[in-house]
């Protein structure tokens, strides 16, 4: 009797391009510095620590697990270090060593090496630490109180969007959008220069590092939800600007919501799922428990991706 073998494939898409994880993870953090040195000049010293910790922190995490697993030494790619840099970039300069040790450490072994590594984790670490952050000490995520100690030449010394959430729209009315766009707002120390974001996100699309489609249709969704709740209601929301320009809105359309394992790879999928993120953004923030609602809107996002990534066209002459 002939014995039948099951050809087992991997996932698509199956055509090489010779990147490989280091390229990516380095391209990234080239794309993420001008943000990062935005938050140090704006924050100095503080910042400095805060991204110098995290990335050694996320390095040791993933080293030590490397050596506890008897894996092969996976450093060298740049992952880790490039976690360790997202996860600084939104938090709060001020924050203490411990959370840092926290966070990297949730990233590095709860949200990635747990489920089997790089390419097998069906979230985004640094979403997914953050979240947990945000939940289990929500004091240290509270830009208005932990910034609370530093001296910053801004058009208002309160957080964007607490103040949003807070009084509405007419606490906001004020801050002028390229004021915004430079950053020069409370916020996470890498994810508050608009500008600075945007300019990393173009350079990782044409180097194909990312897909547009992600970003753009994150983008887009978060523009016309907001310009709907402003239109039904202009004294209670604010306009679609104020949210494109504020909290983690552009960091996560251009690094968070992109990341490769946790994303759909075809066309169609990666509209809807870069819209339905943007969409949910605005519902969080609106009408949600949360000042923010770009890290819970990509979790969101990262949990139906399996079943987005399903949708597709019906093939021409197909026979039914």
């Amino acid at each position: 009797m002939n014995s039948k073998k099951t050809l087992i494939v991997s996932h698509a898409p199956f055509w090489h391009d010779g990147s490989g994880i280091p390229e990516r993870s380095y391209h990234t953090m080239i794309a993420a510095l001008p943000a990062a040195c935005v938050g140090i000049a704006y924050y100095g010293a503080p910042a400095l620590g805060v991204i110098s910790l995290a990335m050694a922190s996320a390095i040791l995490w993933e080293l030590l697990l490397n050596y506890a697993s008897k894996r092969p030494i996976t450093v060298g790619n740049g992952n880790a270090a490039l976690i360790g840099l997202l996860i600084a970039m939104v938090l709060p300069a001020s924050a203490p060593w411990w959370l840092v040790l926290i966070g990297t450490f949730l990233a590095i072994v709860i949200g990635m090496q747990i489920f089997g590594g790089i390419g097998a984790n069906p979230f985004n670490p640094v979403a997914l630490a953050i979240a947990i952050l945000m939940v289990s000490y929500k004091n240290h995520l509270d830009f208005d109180a932990a910034l609370v100690n530093f001296s910053l030449d801004f058009p208002s010394t309160t957080d964007p969007l607490a103040a949003l959430k807070a009084f509405g729209p007419a606490a906001v009315e004020n801050l002028n959008p390229i004021d915004l766009l430079m950053g020069r707002q409370v916020g996470g120390l890498g994810s508050s220069c608009g500008l600075a974001i945007a300019i990393g996100g173009i350079y990782l699309i044409l180097r194909g590092i990312i897909r547009w489609e992600i970003s753009i249709a994150f983008i887009v969704g978060v523009f016309i939800s907001a310009m709907l709740f402003n239109m039904s209601d202009p004294v209670r929301y604010a306009p679609p600007a104020f949210h494109l320009l504020t909290g983690y809105t552009l960091i996560g359309a251009f690094f968070l919501a992109t990341e490769s394992s946790s994303s759909p790879v075809n066309f169609i999928p990666m509209l809807v799922y870069g819209a339905l993120g943007g969409v949910m953004t605005v519902l969080i923030r609106n009408i949600g428990a949360y000042v923010d609602g770009v890290i819970f809107a990509i979790l969101l996002i990262n949990l139906i991706n399996p079943l987005v990534d399903k949708i597709r066209p019906k093939a021409i002459g197909k026979v039914a």
